[in-house]
């Protein structure tokens, strides 16, 4: 059997093949009537028609493909933004290609002989504009989430509210009694963890201490550092601050190593609400962060900037998430 074709959906509807372009194109509204609409797509499934992508993407000079870039795949939240973009893509008929940069954060290389002919946008998350130049340049549009929004070089930005998230952090913490407080901080170079150092170091007030120390995003790193930053009895911290639960998981490790109690010795917070936040022992408190929703706003502000229409949006909101793995600061 030949494939139907959108003359054949035109012949058995009795329309002009004009009309079922309309139609299967969506741009029937004003122009074709409900009636006339709803008989072409019926007719469209009883024929098992599928339009041709490829001749109408060389046709309309677009791909409807959009590339998501991330700095790792080891981490769960990137996962999560990739479901959120693919579903919102799927619904305008778009795919989404997921490239875990291979230089993490730093300048990401092109994925295809030429990005700009394999492509209709680029959407990064926690990456800098300018470490995009080698894939799309000034041709293809580009959606920036979880990234500095002063910086230049994208249409559209898409944050969570990261300042807010650690300030529900704190204020829990100062709420416990602890003023002695050790940020374990990510030792990567990007806009969302300095804007998590920032607001922390802004909302400790006088009559608190701050120290900080910076591992690589791993466990066992952040047990390391922990370890050597708990040894001495003197000044130890009551509450850890850490970027990322996975710091979290290892500075919980540290604590029980030195023979420290989580939360009676030593309160321990994360941040991103991973699978592992409820996988340790005590359970984390931490900051949980709509991965799925930044990916669709993602995908959603790609389609406005694709057809012209500029995009806005306030940022995602973030909810603390207290479990057992903070408490009360030990009395002296």
């Amino acid at each position: 059997m030949t494939r139907p074709t959108s003359r054949d959906v035109a012949t058995a509807a009795g329309v002009s093949q004009a009309t079922v372009s309309l139609v299967l194109g969506d741009k029937w509204p004003g122009r074709v009537s409900e009636r006339t609409a709803a008989l072409v797509r019926e007719t469209a499934t009883r024929l098992g028609y599928r339009p041709n992508l490829a001749a109408r993407n060389l046709r309309l000079g677009s791909t409807r493909t959009a590339l998501l870039v991330v700095p790792a795949l080891t981490n769960e939240f990137f996962a999560r933004v990739y479901t959120g973009a693919a579903r919102v893509a799927a619904e305008h008929g778009f795919g989404v290609v997921l490239y875990p940069s291979p230089d993490g954060t730093g300048p990401a290389r092109d994925p295809f002989a030429s990005a700009r002919a394999a492509l209709d946008g680029v959407i990064a998350s926690s990456m800098a504009a300018h470490a995009l130049q080698a894939i799309g340049g000034d041709t293809l549009p580009l959606v920036m989430l979880d990234s500095d929004p002063r910086a230049a070089g994208s249409a559209a930005h898409v944050n969570l509210a990261m300042a807010d998230g650690m300030r529900q952090v704190t204020e829990h913490l100062l709420a416990l009694g602890h003023r002695r407080f050790l940020h374990l901080a990510s030792a990567v170079d990007s806009w969302t963890f300095d804007t998590r150092a920032e607001a922390l170091t802004t909302l400790l007030g006088p009559g608190t201490e701050l120290r900080t120390v910076r591992s690589a995003l791993t466990a066992d790193n952040a047990r390391t550092a922990m370890e050597a930053a708990l040894a001495a009895p003197r000044g130890r911290p009551t509450a850890i601050v850490c970027d990322d639960d996975i710091l979290a998981a290892g500075a919980c490790k540290a604590a029980r190593r030195l023979g420290l109690r989580v939360p009676e010795d030593l309160s321990v917070t994360g941040f991103d609400d991973l699978a592992l936040a409820t996988a340790v022992e005590p359970e984390l408190t931490t900051v949980h962060l709509p991965a799925e929703r930044v990916g669709e706003q993602g995908m959603t502000a790609l389609l406005a900037v694709l057809e012209g229409t500029p995009w806005t949006a306030p940022d995602i909101p973030v909810t603390l998430v207290v479990r057992d793995s903070t408490g009360p600061a030990p009395t002296p």
